[in-house]
Protein backbone atom coordinates (compact mmCIF):
# COMPACT_ATOMS: atom_id res chain seq x y z
CA UNK A 1 0.00 0.00 0.00
CA UNK A 2 0.89 3.62 -0.31
CA UNK A 3 0.93 7.19 1.50
CA UNK A 4 -0.94 9.64 -0.26
CA UNK A 5 0.56 13.07 0.66
CA UNK A 6 -2.20 15.17 0.57
CA UNK A 7 -6.16 13.45 1.34
CA UNK A 8 -9.35 15.27 0.66
CA UNK A 9 -11.89 12.02 1.78
CA UNK A 10 -15.33 12.43 3.14
CA UNK A 11 -16.15 9.36 4.02
CA UNK A 12 -16.16 5.46 2.44
CA UNK A 13 -17.52 3.36 0.47
CA UNK A 14 -17.08 -0.07 -0.82
CA UNK A 15 -16.12 -0.42 -4.54
CA UNK A 16 -18.37 -3.69 -4.99
CA UNK A 17 -18.80 -4.00 -9.07
CA UNK A 18 -15.55 -4.40 -11.23
CA UNK A 19 -14.38 -1.86 -12.93
CA UNK A 20 -15.79 -1.37 -16.24
CA UNK A 21 -18.29 -3.47 -15.69
CA UNK A 22 -20.88 -0.84 -15.48
CA UNK A 23 -21.68 1.30 -18.37
CA UNK A 24 -20.18 4.69 -18.15
CA UNK A 25 -22.66 7.77 -18.28
CA UNK A 26 -21.23 8.62 -21.68
CA UNK A 27 -21.08 5.09 -23.76
CA UNK A 28 -24.95 5.17 -22.35
CA UNK A 29 -25.61 9.04 -23.68
CA UNK A 30 -24.39 7.62 -26.77
CA UNK A 31 -26.43 4.48 -27.03
CA UNK A 32 -29.24 6.75 -26.15
CA UNK A 33 -28.48 9.02 -28.87
CA UNK A 34 -28.08 6.59 -31.66
CA UNK A 35 -31.65 5.13 -30.42
CA UNK A 36 -33.03 8.91 -31.61
CA UNK A 37 -31.96 8.88 -34.70
CA UNK A 38 -32.63 5.42 -35.58
CA UNK A 39 -36.12 6.12 -34.41
CA UNK A 40 -36.21 9.55 -35.99
CA UNK A 41 -34.56 8.52 -39.49
CA UNK A 42 -34.81 5.06 -40.15
CA UNK A 43 -38.00 3.40 -38.46
CA UNK A 44 -39.83 6.48 -38.35
CA UNK A 45 -41.12 5.91 -35.25
CA UNK A 46 -41.47 8.17 -31.59
CA UNK A 47 -38.87 8.12 -29.05
CA UNK A 48 -40.24 5.82 -26.27
CA UNK A 49 -39.03 7.29 -23.05
CA UNK A 50 -39.44 4.01 -21.47
CA UNK A 51 -36.85 2.06 -23.83
CA UNK A 52 -34.30 5.61 -23.29
CA UNK A 53 -34.95 4.47 -19.35
CA UNK A 54 -33.88 0.98 -19.27
CA UNK A 55 -31.00 2.18 -21.22
CA UNK A 56 -29.84 4.76 -19.16
CA UNK A 57 -30.67 2.60 -16.26
CA UNK A 58 -32.19 5.31 -13.88
CA UNK A 59 -35.41 7.43 -13.67
CA UNK A 60 -36.50 9.75 -16.63
CA UNK A 61 -36.36 12.83 -14.83
CA UNK A 62 -32.86 11.75 -12.96
CA UNK A 63 -31.44 10.53 -17.26
CA UNK A 64 -32.60 13.89 -18.04
CA UNK A 65 -30.74 16.12 -15.57
CA UNK A 66 -27.37 14.05 -17.10
CA UNK A 67 -28.04 14.76 -20.25
CA UNK A 68 -28.55 18.22 -19.73
CA UNK A 69 -25.42 18.73 -17.76
CA UNK A 70 -23.25 16.61 -19.85
CA UNK A 71 -24.37 18.33 -23.25
CA UNK A 72 -25.70 21.85 -22.48
CA UNK A 73 -29.04 21.77 -23.27
CA UNK A 74 -32.34 19.67 -22.30
CA UNK A 75 -33.15 15.99 -24.02
CA UNK A 76 -36.44 17.84 -25.19
CA UNK A 77 -34.30 20.37 -27.33
CA UNK A 78 -32.50 18.08 -28.42
CA UNK A 79 -35.41 16.19 -30.06
CA UNK A 80 -36.95 19.15 -31.44
CA UNK A 81 -33.61 20.22 -32.64
CA UNK A 82 -33.09 16.86 -34.43
CA UNK A 83 -37.07 16.72 -35.90
CA UNK A 84 -37.03 20.37 -37.24
CA UNK A 85 -33.10 19.84 -38.74
CA UNK A 86 -34.73 16.07 -40.41
CA UNK A 87 -37.96 17.41 -41.45
CA UNK A 88 -36.01 20.53 -43.17
CA UNK A 89 -34.17 17.87 -45.35
CA UNK A 90 -37.76 16.13 -46.23
CA UNK A 91 -39.22 19.45 -47.28
CA UNK A 92 -36.15 20.46 -49.36
CA UNK A 93 -35.53 16.96 -50.71
CA UNK A 94 -38.99 15.92 -51.72
CA UNK A 95 -43.00 16.78 -52.21
CA UNK A 96 -44.30 15.36 -48.85
CA UNK A 97 -47.41 17.25 -47.71
CA UNK A 98 -46.94 19.54 -44.22
CA UNK A 99 -49.34 17.75 -42.64
CA UNK A 100 -47.53 14.12 -43.07
CA UNK A 101 -44.76 15.87 -41.96
CA UNK A 102 -45.82 17.02 -38.97
CA UNK A 103 -47.45 13.38 -37.83
CA UNK A 104 -44.20 11.79 -39.03
CA UNK A 105 -42.42 14.02 -36.43
CA UNK A 106 -44.67 13.60 -33.60
CA UNK A 107 -46.90 17.08 -33.86
CA UNK A 108 -50.76 16.96 -32.82
CA UNK A 109 -50.92 19.46 -36.00
CA UNK A 110 -49.74 21.21 -38.74
CA UNK A 111 -49.93 24.13 -37.01
CA UNK A 112 -47.78 23.29 -33.90
CA UNK A 113 -45.22 21.62 -36.50
CA UNK A 114 -45.71 24.64 -38.63
CA UNK A 115 -45.06 27.25 -35.28
CA UNK A 116 -41.84 24.82 -33.97
CA UNK A 117 -40.40 24.69 -37.44
CA UNK A 118 -40.41 28.86 -37.94
CA UNK A 119 -39.59 29.03 -34.77
CA UNK A 120 -36.65 27.71 -35.24
CA UNK A 121 -35.44 27.98 -38.99
CA UNK A 122 -36.85 31.06 -39.27
CA UNK A 123 -39.24 30.39 -42.26
CA UNK A 124 -42.15 28.69 -42.45
CA UNK A 125 -42.52 25.14 -43.84
CA UNK A 126 -43.79 26.37 -47.14
CA UNK A 127 -41.30 29.11 -47.44
CA UNK A 128 -38.35 26.46 -47.10
CA UNK A 129 -39.05 24.77 -50.38
CA UNK A 130 -38.50 28.19 -52.19
CA UNK A 131 -35.48 28.62 -54.29
CA UNK A 132 -32.25 30.01 -52.08
CA UNK A 133 -34.14 29.59 -48.57
CA UNK A 134 -31.39 28.71 -45.35
CA UNK A 135 -32.32 26.25 -43.33
CA UNK A 136 -30.46 25.40 -40.05
CA UNK A 137 -28.80 22.32 -38.94
CA UNK A 138 -28.18 20.89 -35.87
CA UNK A 139 -26.15 17.87 -36.21
CA UNK A 140 -26.34 14.58 -34.40
CA UNK A 141 -24.37 14.74 -30.97
CA UNK A 142 -21.32 12.24 -30.77
CA UNK A 143 -20.31 12.25 -27.20
CA UNK A 144 -16.20 11.60 -26.37
CA UNK A 145 -16.24 8.24 -25.20
CA UNK A 146 -12.88 9.40 -23.45
CA UNK A 147 -12.88 12.01 -21.41
CA UNK A 148 -10.35 12.88 -18.45
CA UNK A 149 -12.58 12.14 -15.72
CA UNK A 150 -14.76 9.41 -16.65
CA UNK A 151 -17.91 9.41 -13.86
CA UNK A 152 -20.97 6.80 -13.50
CA UNK A 153 -23.71 6.59 -11.06
CA UNK A 154 -23.42 3.67 -8.61
CA UNK A 155 -26.03 2.28 -5.83
CA UNK A 156 -23.91 0.37 -3.82
CA UNK A 157 -26.00 -1.20 -0.35
CA UNK A 158 -25.06 -1.07 3.05
CA UNK A 159 -21.34 -0.76 3.67
CA UNK A 160 -19.23 -1.75 7.13
CA UNK A 161 -16.42 0.21 7.76
CA UNK A 162 -13.26 -1.05 10.06
CA UNK A 163 -10.36 1.25 10.73
CA UNK A 164 -8.61 3.74 12.66
CA UNK A 165 -8.96 7.64 13.64
CA UNK A 166 -7.75 10.49 14.69
CA UNK A 167 -8.67 13.79 15.96
CA UNK A 168 -7.81 16.85 13.51
CA UNK A 169 -8.66 20.73 13.38
CA UNK A 170 -10.54 22.56 10.51
CA UNK A 171 -6.98 23.79 9.53
CA UNK A 172 -5.87 22.55 6.15
CA UNK A 173 -2.92 23.77 6.52
CA UNK A 174 -2.31 21.58 9.84
CA UNK A 175 -3.74 18.55 8.27
CA UNK A 176 -2.09 18.74 5.55
CA UNK A 177 0.80 17.47 7.39
CA UNK A 178 -1.50 15.53 9.71
CA UNK A 179 -3.00 13.40 7.96
CA UNK A 180 0.03 12.00 5.89
CA UNK A 181 1.43 11.85 9.15
CA UNK A 182 -1.37 9.48 10.26
CA UNK A 183 -0.90 7.25 7.10
CA UNK A 184 2.72 6.81 7.79
CA UNK A 185 1.76 5.70 11.61
CA UNK A 186 -0.53 3.23 10.66
CA UNK A 187 2.40 1.90 8.32
CA UNK A 188 4.73 1.91 10.42
CA UNK A 189 2.43 0.13 13.52
CA UNK A 190 0.68 -2.33 11.67
CA UNK A 191 -2.54 -1.07 11.54
CA UNK A 192 -2.27 -1.08 7.20
CA UNK A 193 -1.38 -5.02 7.75
CA UNK A 194 -4.09 -5.56 9.54
CA UNK A 195 -7.10 -3.94 7.52
CA UNK A 196 -5.22 -5.05 4.11
CA UNK A 197 -5.52 -8.55 5.29
CA UNK A 198 -9.25 -7.62 6.40
CA UNK A 199 -10.10 -6.10 3.23
CA UNK A 200 -13.29 -7.58 1.36
CA UNK A 201 -13.59 -4.79 -1.10
CA UNK A 202 -14.09 -5.95 -4.42
CA UNK A 203 -11.68 -4.50 -6.16
CA UNK A 204 -9.22 -3.82 -2.68
CA UNK A 205 -8.37 -1.30 -1.76
CA UNK A 206 -7.92 1.38 1.29
CA UNK A 207 -10.43 4.95 1.84
CA UNK A 208 -9.33 7.93 3.93
CA UNK A 209 -12.30 9.66 4.93
CA UNK A 210 -13.27 12.79 7.40
CA UNK A 211 -16.52 12.39 9.39
CA UNK A 212 -19.51 14.65 8.70
CA UNK A 213 -19.82 17.12 12.25
CA UNK A 214 -21.48 20.76 12.82
CA UNK A 215 -20.33 23.36 10.52
CA UNK A 216 -19.27 25.14 13.67
CA UNK A 217 -17.20 22.70 15.16
CA UNK A 218 -13.56 23.26 15.67
CA UNK A 219 -12.55 19.63 15.56
CA UNK A 220 -13.60 16.27 13.54
CA UNK A 221 -12.54 12.66 13.15
CA UNK A 222 -10.11 11.39 10.10
CA UNK A 223 -10.48 7.80 9.65
CA UNK A 224 -8.39 5.24 7.35
CA UNK A 225 -10.28 2.48 6.86
CA UNK A 226 -11.22 -0.58 4.79
CA UNK A 227 -14.59 -2.67 3.91
CA UNK A 228 -14.77 -5.37 5.90
CA UNK A 229 -17.43 -7.39 7.88
CA UNK A 230 -14.28 -9.22 10.10
CA UNK A 231 -14.50 -8.26 13.54
CA UNK A 232 -13.57 -5.01 15.23
CA UNK A 233 -9.87 -5.46 16.51
CA UNK A 234 -8.84 -3.99 19.48
CA UNK A 235 -7.78 -0.45 19.13
CA UNK A 236 -9.65 -0.25 15.96
CA UNK A 237 -13.01 1.49 15.38
CA UNK A 238 -15.98 0.66 12.79
CA UNK A 239 -18.74 2.75 10.86
CA UNK A 240 -21.52 1.83 8.92
CA UNK A 241 -22.86 3.62 5.92
CA UNK A 242 -26.43 2.86 4.85
CA UNK A 243 -26.97 1.82 1.22
CA UNK A 244 -26.59 4.95 -0.95
CA UNK A 245 -26.08 6.22 -4.50
CA UNK A 246 -23.14 8.00 -5.51
CA UNK A 247 -21.09 9.67 -8.61
CA UNK A 248 -18.21 8.15 -8.86
CA UNK A 249 -15.24 9.82 -10.79
CA UNK A 250 -12.38 8.33 -11.84
CA UNK A 251 -8.51 9.88 -11.28
CA UNK A 252 -5.89 8.07 -13.28
CA UNK A 253 -2.48 8.59 -12.77
CA UNK A 254 0.26 8.87 -9.55
CA UNK A 255 -0.05 9.85 -5.73
CA UNK A 256 -1.33 12.68 -4.97
CA UNK A 257 -0.94 14.63 -8.36
CA UNK A 258 -4.27 12.63 -9.90
CA UNK A 259 -6.87 12.93 -7.07
CA UNK A 260 -5.74 17.02 -6.60
CA UNK A 261 -6.55 17.00 -9.92
CA UNK A 262 -9.61 15.56 -9.75
CA UNK A 263 -11.04 17.67 -6.69
CA UNK A 264 -10.40 20.51 -8.97
CA UNK A 265 -12.24 19.43 -12.01
CA UNK A 266 -15.16 18.71 -9.39
CA UNK A 267 -14.42 22.15 -7.97
CA UNK A 268 -14.30 24.18 -11.16
CA UNK A 269 -17.01 22.71 -12.97
CA UNK A 270 -18.65 19.54 -12.09
CA UNK A 271 -20.18 20.76 -8.57
CA UNK A 272 -20.50 24.31 -10.02
CA UNK A 273 -23.06 22.72 -12.59
CA UNK A 274 -23.96 19.80 -10.32
CA UNK A 275 -27.12 18.57 -11.53
CA UNK A 276 -27.95 15.85 -8.57
CA UNK A 277 -28.73 16.90 -5.29
CA UNK A 278 -26.19 16.29 -2.34
CA UNK A 279 -27.04 13.35 -0.36
CA UNK A 280 -26.73 13.73 3.24
CA UNK A 281 -23.08 11.32 3.53
CA UNK A 282 -20.00 12.26 2.93
CA UNK A 283 -17.48 12.52 0.31
CA UNK A 284 -15.36 9.90 -0.08
CA UNK A 285 -12.01 9.05 -1.95
CA UNK A 286 -10.83 5.69 -2.63
CA UNK A 287 -7.34 4.28 -3.09
CA UNK A 288 -6.92 0.93 -5.07
CA UNK A 289 -4.18 -1.97 -4.18
CA UNK A 290 -1.26 -1.39 -6.29
CA UNK A 291 1.30 0.86 -7.08
CA UNK A 292 0.16 4.27 -6.34
CA UNK A 293 3.07 6.35 -8.53
CA UNK A 294 2.32 4.20 -11.81
CA UNK A 295 1.06 6.45 -14.49
CA UNK A 296 -1.82 4.19 -14.91
CA UNK A 297 -2.84 3.64 -10.97
CA UNK A 298 -6.50 4.05 -10.34
CA UNK A 299 -8.19 6.04 -7.58
CA UNK A 300 -11.62 7.55 -7.08
CA UNK A 301 -13.68 10.06 -5.64
CA UNK A 302 -17.59 9.30 -4.61
CA UNK A 303 -19.88 11.80 -4.20
CA UNK A 304 -23.55 11.23 -2.54
CA UNK A 305 -26.12 11.61 -4.86
CA UNK A 306 -30.10 11.46 -3.77
CA UNK A 307 -32.17 10.47 -7.16
CA UNK A 308 -35.10 12.14 -7.70
CA UNK A 309 -38.36 9.88 -9.05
Amino acid sequence: MFLPTELRAYGAIKYHEKRGKTMKWNEKLQRIIDYVELHLQRKQEKVDMAEIQRIAGCSGSFFQKVFSYTTGISFAEYLRFRKMTLAGYDLQSSDIKIIDLSYRYGYDSPTSFTRAFQQFHGVSPKDSRAAGAKLRVFPKMQIACEEQYAWEIRRMPELRMVGKSITITRDDEHNATKIPGFWNTCQRDGSFSTMIAMDQGNPKGLFGLFESCDEGAEEEQYFIMTATDYETPEGFVEKLLPASTWAVFDCIGSVPTAIQKGWRYLEQEWIVKYPFRHGALPEIEWYSDGNPYARDYLSQIWIPIIEEE
